[in-house]
């Protein structure tokens, strides 16, 4: 009897174990099958054995060897991703209709807002599908502008791009930076205006700093890092930032540092001259917190010492302007929406600083003095409004603008009576305004023509709902009369970090899409900017997980509300974005009917070894503390891919000079989600080459990667375009209205 039952238990044992032998072989077949039915065969990721211990916890990391961006073996997997990738986007029939359209769209002329110096206006143009901007000076706008700087010039392909430039007091020489293939490394030069003649002054290694002369015209203050090891450029950490000072026309070994700190590697600088000439202010940060040190230095002594105003990081302090020794700063000290104060620094103690505009309803986002009055930009619900103050914090008007929208500039000196300013709205291309500071009056200094129709669409706000009651706003833009039946293809925007506020703009992608049929919503959740300081630490840190819920919840409002469902719902973002992303479809992989992660920060456990990772802490924790570990490692994106998921649709974008958020984090991802995925949805990883994290990205590349993300959403999300698109190829360049 006992041996009866031990047989039948063993006969039992092995059908057991061969039926699990057959459903892994017809799962196996099954997940092969439904790859050659999408024609797919993804390249095969090696795994090594690699496994960190945190406080504790065990986690592998099997793909480990994709962080070595310069070994054989990873340019062979990228090589091998992009030649599925490739081939898939371009197999795709309307992917040719939808680039032809893109760039009809993006061929009209975009203005830069002038500013002045030295008698002469400077400002960038763009004449439609020009790679990159190239800078324009000129006296009078009655004149023909003369182009003072062509980035295009530089590189065959439009891969060098202009990251900054300043102009001497008088108007007669130009520092500016470029960068490569979308690096943040900059390399700086000096151009003689009136000759249009780069001298021989070569500024290198430079990072996260722009230029600024001193009124002599006899040099410029400036920040770099030491070079890194040759190899290392792209993924080496970033620390020991310095100050120097360049004199025009002698060697960079001979530049006078002005500040460093061998003590704070994490500290980094950047110097401004006041617009009177007689301050060098040194603003002190320390990774991406908004909290800040606030140095200056007395010009007017060349043996003066830098004297610490702002000695302790509690609050952000953003210098605006001097009257004499008085400081003017706009800060969130006491005030999480922000106030502007002043410091007599022959007085500097905290007991006689003066409020002058004191905390409002709305949130503070800058503040400049031209035409002697205060004009500071406000956020109202993620839209611009901008109010006129004397400089005794007397309101006196409202800026009025075409529409809700994003306002920016407002710049110059206090005994200007004339600045410009761009406006912008999802149906409102980029319009440059002159303002008079006397009368408050505008007036339409240069507005471009675009080959859309404003009056076809229509944008609205909501407000809804997250997972703990807290009301969220979000942008929602269509084609009027559209029916909310559920079947609407729908792209939601996002990005939830680092204080950044999300506002309306016009973009030739989206208005593409629009024509498409699509809807266009993007949710301002928590973790940025939009309402202030308590805005943006409600998403930060442990408190992070609110950031997915609300993007999340906003999903789940446009389905119940029946602008769209989830086989034809996509979501997307870069960078911070990309992390959005990753951390939604890996918690809600039944939620989306496809994801576009860009650039994504994705492995948030190591994201700190590279570049300037390690400036994220103060935004994500770090996998050092224990508490954070367990935050970060319940949403990282890479570590929670689970296998036999079924994911939507997705297009991992990346480059391989992007030395912001290395390309290893969406190189570890999708080689994970590809392994894991069970169900028939492709996983694909599209890797550009030299390009970066985005900044300076050439229009030619910019509309082939925009063509790419709508031809897989048209594929993935079932999307008819037929006889929406205008008639490739009938659309004439328009002319530019002023």
């Amino acid at each position: 009897m006992a041996a009866t039952t031990v047989s039948k238990v063993r006969m039992f044992g092995r059908l057991a174990a061969w039926s699990l032998v057959v459903c892994l072989v017809a799962g196996l077949w099954a997940e092969r099958a439904a790859a050659q039915s999408r024609g797919i065969v993804y390249p095969k990721t090696k795994k090594v054995d690699q496994v960190d211990e945190y406080h504790g916890v065990k986690v592998a990391d099997p793909y480990r060897w994709l962080e070595d961006d310069n070994s054989e073996e990873t340019k062979a997997w990228v090589e091998a991703q992009n030649k599925v990738t490739f081939p898939y986007l371009e197999s795709i029939p309307q992917r040719g209709a939808i680039k032809e359209r893109l760039t009809e769209i993006w061929n009209y002329e975009k203005f830069g807002v002038p500013f002045k110096r030295g008698g002469r206006y400077f400002y960038t143009k763009n004449d439609g599908l020009q790679n990159q901007s190239p800078l324009y000076t000129v006296k009078s706008f009655n004149e023909e502008p003369k182009v003072l700087l062509d980035p295009n010039t530089m590189s065959s392909d439009g891969t060098v791009a202009l990251t900054g430039y300043d102009i001497t007091e008088d108007g007669k020489m130009l520092a500016y930076g470029i960068a490569a293939s979308g690096s943040d490394w900059q390399e700086w030069h000096v151009r003689d205006i009136d000759t249009g003649k780069d001298r021989e002054d070569v500024i290198k290694w430079v990072k996260f700093s722009g230029a600024s002369w001193t009124h002599d015209g006899k040099g410029f203050f400036y920040s770099r890092y030491d070079e890194p090891p040759p190899g290392d450029e792209l993924k080496k950490a970033n620390y020991f930032h310095k100050l120097f000072y360049h004199k025009l026309g002698t060697p960079q070994s001979a530049d006078q540092l002005i500040y460093e700190r061998p003590d704070q590697k994490e500290w980094g600088f950047g110097a401004s001259v006041t617009d009177d000439g007689k301050y060098a202010i040194i603003n002190v940060w320390k990774g991406t917190e908004r909290k800040n040190l606030l140095f200056y230095k007395d010009l007017s002594d060349p043996a003066s010492k830098v004297v610490e105003l702002i000695k302790e990081f509690e609050a952000e302090f953003d210098f605006i302007d001097n009257n004499g020794p008085v400081f003017w700063f706009s800060t969130d000290l006491e005030a999480p929406r922000r106030r502007l104060i002043a410091i007599d620094t022959s007085k500097p103690d905290r007991a006689n600083w003066k409020e002058i505009i004191p905390q409002a309803a709305e949130t503070l986002r800058g503040v400049s003095t031209v035409g002697g009055k205060f004009h500071a930009s406000y956020l109202t619900d993620a839209y611009t409004q901008v109010k006129v103050f004397d400089l005794s914090g007397k309101h006196q008007r409202d800026v009025t603008f075409p529409t809700l929208g994003t306002a920016g500039g407002f710049g110059g000196r206090r005994d200007e009576k004339e600045t410009f300013y761009g406006f912008t709205s999802f149906l409102y291309p980029g319009t440059v305004f002159r303002y008079d500071t006397e009368t408050g009056q505008s007036g339409v200094f240069r507005q471009p023509k675009v080959d859309v129709n404003p009056a076809d669409y229509e944008t609205k706000q909501v407000f809804y709902q997250s997972k703990d009651g807290t009301k969220i706003p979000m942008f929602i833009t269509h084609r009027k009369g559209i029916a909310l039946d559920g079947k609407n293809a729908t792209y939601l925007y996002g990005y939830g970090g680092f204080d950044a506020a999300m506002t309306p703009s016009f973009s030739p992608s989206i208005a593409t899409w629009l024509e498409m049929g699509g809807v266009y919503a993007m949710a301002n959740i928590r973790g940025g900017g939009e309402y202030g300081k308590e805005w943006h630490e409600a998403g930060k840190k442990l408190k992070k997980q609110n950031v997915f819920d609300d993007f999340i919840a906003a999903a789940e409002w446009l389905i119940a509300n029946k602008y769209t469902s989830t086989p034809k719902l996509a979501i997307g973002g870069g960078s911070n974005g990309g992390l959005l992303v990753g951390a939604c479809i890996t918690q809600r992989p039944d939620l989306f009917g496809a994801a576009l992660p860009a650039v994504g920060v994705m492995d948030m456990l190591r994201f700190n070894k590279f570049t300037i990772g390690w400036a994220w802490v103060s935004d994500y924790g770090s996998s050092d503390s224990p508490e954070e570990f367990k935050a970060l490692y319940s949403y990282s994106p890479l570590h929670n891919i689970k296998s036999g998921t079924t994911y939507p649709a997705t297009l991992i974008t990346t480059a391989d000079h992007d030395d912001r958020v290395v390309p290893a984090h969406s190189f570890k991802f999708a080689a994970a989600i590809q392994e894991a995925n069970s169900g028939p949805n492709p996983t694909l990883i599209r890797i550009e080459t030299k390009a970066g994290h985005g900044a300076g990205k050439p229009t030619s590349k910019q509309i082939e990667e925009s063509a790419d993300r709508w031809a897989f959403l048209v594929k993935n999300l079932s999307i008819s375009i037929d006889g929406k698109l205008k008639a490739a190829g009938t659309a004439k360049k328009p002319e530019t209205g002023s």
